[in-house]
């Protein structure tokens, strides 16, 4: 009897994650794999970089008259971040990170 498998593409997910209030999820931006002078770093001596690009965003925080506040982010802005705020996820293949609007120093317009 065949079974049919499954074919993984990478970096996409079947899974769609909904920030609620004024977080936001951002993946990552890759970490440089070598050294301005040309040393290859090894995983363990790379820093995480605390940059990456808005994937999801909430719908904006409760203010004490009941309405949602705008976010001023949005879907696809690369965004510096503090390295101690976000919550790592990790969904399948890919880690995300959770983060609140707050959290986010500046957007990088290029």
């Amino acid at each position: 009897m065949a079974t049919a498998t499954k074919s993984k593409k990478k970096g996409s997910s079947s899974i769609k994650l909904q920030p609620l209030g004024d977080r936001v999820v951002v993946q990552r931006e890759e970490s440089e794999e070598t050294t301005a002078g040309g040393i290859v770093l090894p995983d363990s001596a790379k820093d995480k970089p605390s940059r990456g690009t808005i994937v999801s965003v909430g719908n904006g925080k409760l203010l004490d008259d009941g309405t949602r506040g705008q976010l001023q982010v949005s879907v696809g802005d690369r965004v510096l971040f503090t390295s101690y705020a976000p919550e790592a996820i990790k969904i399948g293949d890919e880690e995300l990170l959770l983060m609140r609007e707050d959290d986010i120093l500046a957007v990088i317009e290029d």
